[in-house]
């Protein structure tokens, strides 16, 4: 599990950034397409004066290695991960 530091600033946290990454891409005119990386650096950070591009880019990383965005050349796609319940068989159930 990836726990921040108490003393760290919670608005440069990956988790945090990526999360917010992920509304914009969620939010129209973004909206389940291809977008150019740099459309969405630029409201990134826009959004906070403490943000850099490098945050930005490290933040996409964590994203892309979650697998929650895929690219296709300099564009980006949110990916949408359709839930599949597998029920976990019981030790138990065939038990004579």
């Amino acid at each position: 599990m990836i726990l921040p530091q108490p003393e760290s600033n919670l608005k440069i946290n990956l988790m945090v950034l990526g999360a917010d990454i992920i509304s914009i891409m969620g939010n129209s005119p973004f909206k389940n397409k291809y977008i150019i990386v740099d459309d969405i650096m630029n409201k990134f950070l826009s959004r906070d004066k403490d943000r850099t591009a490098d945050l930005f880019l490290y933040a996409l990383t964590f994203l892309h290695t979650i697998g929650s965005i895929e690219k296709k050349g300099y564009k980006i796609k949110l990916v949408k991960k359709e839930s599949q319940e597998e029920n976990q068989t019981s030790l138990f159930d065939n038990v004579n």
